[in-house]
C-alpha cells in the first residue's frame, strides 16, 4: 500500500515561492507515477503537472497555467516528489494534492487514473 504525505503548504504574497513536498511510503517514487493537482473553493479539481516513472524516461508535464512558473521533481533519496511553485498569484490558491499510481492507465492529467492520493496542502497567496 502507498501512503502519500504532503508538506510545505502555507501563505504567501502575489509574487512569492511555495515549495510542496510529497513524501511516498510502501513504494519508491521511482517506481511510480506521480502528479499534483489543485482545488480551489468552488471549481473542479484541476491537473498541475506530473513525472512519470523512471523506467520510462522521466517525462514532466505541466498546465499551461503554471507552465514557466511551477517545476515537479523527484528525490531518489528522500523518495519525495517536489513541486516548486514561483512567481505565485491569488489564482494559484487552492488545496494541492499529491496523487500516485505503479501503473498509469490513461492520460497523466485524469484524476481518475491516479489510485493513490495524499490528504492535501493548503497554498494560500495574498493579493
Amino acid at each position: 500500500q502507498v501512503q502519500l504525505v504532503e508538506s510545505g503548504g502555507g501563505v504567501v504574497q502575489t509574487g512569492g515561492s511555495l515549495r510542496l513536498s510529497c513524501a511516498a511510503s510502501g513504494r519508491t517514487v521511482l517506481s511510480l507515477d506521480v502528479a499534483w493537482f489543485r482545488q480551489a473553493p468552488g471549481k473542479d479539481r484541476e491537473f498541475v503537472s506530473a513525472v512519470n516513472q523512471y523506467g520510462i524516461g522521466s517525462v514532466k508535464n505541466y498546465a499551461d497555467s503554471v507552465k514557466g512558473r511551477f517545476a515537479v521533481s523527484r528525490d531518489n533519496i528522500r523518495n519525495t516528489v517536489s513541486l516548486q511553485m514561483n512567481s505565485l498569484g491569488p489564482e494559484d490558491t487552492a488545496v494541492y494534492y499529491c496523487a500516485a499510481t505503479a501503473r498509469l492507465r490513461g492520460e497523466h492529467d485524469v484524476a481518475g487514473n491516479y489510485g493513490y492520493w495524499g490528504q492535501g496542502a493548503q497554498v494560500t497567496v495574498s493579493p
